[in-house]
């Protein structure tokens, strides 16, 4: 009988235990998941595809009319109403380049602002490539652009980028 309860108490031991590290684990866990996914990064499909048509016609304003304005109102539109766009980085590259392109008086389009502040607004949308999208395939083209502008602004640098 002895015998017997020792075996029971070690058992009912060794389950106890059992459970008290499952618990354990579960809770740890539990306390390291967030709240659903991040929404920073959830993309609303109607303003993704409103925005790959504003993208569009950036584009066709850029390379087809030399329309360099007429393209950073594009982008600006973009980056204000969709933050999270999945090609952000192409919308960024094409604000800078239309930005550094009316500093030179290139283009079809007069510019409305000095070349000084479109050259400082053509330094930020070009540093934001680098600092938030350091695998951009449109990084390169940026850094290249940056060098003449004094290199790429430092990430926690204020915002300056005013409309056309």
């Amino acid at each position: 009988m002895r015998k017997i309860i020792s075996i029971n108490s070690i058992i009912s031991l060794i389950l106890f235990c059992a459970l008290f590290c499952s618990a354990a684990a579960v809770t740890a866990c539990a306390q390291n998941v967030k709240n659903g996914p991040d929404t920073s990064s959830i993309r609303d499909p109607g303003l993704e595809k409103e925005s790959r048509h504003s993208l569009e016609v950036a584009r066709h304003y850029f390379r087809l009319k030399k329309a360099y304005r007429a393209a950073i109102a594009r982008c600006e539109e973009i980056i204000a109403g969709n933050p999270t766009f999945s090609q952000l980085d192409e919308v960024l590259y094409l604000a800078g380049t239309s930005s550094l392109r009316l500093s030179e008086n290139r283009g079809k389009q007069t510019a409305t602002l000095p070349a000084d502040k479109l050259r400082d607004d053509a330094r930020e949308y070009l540093s934001r490539i680098i600092n938030e999208f350091p695998d951009s395939s449109f990084r390169e083209r940026a850094e290249t652009e940056l060098r003449p502008l004094g290199g790429v602004k430092p990430k926690n640098a204020k915002a300056s980028v005013s409309n056309q």
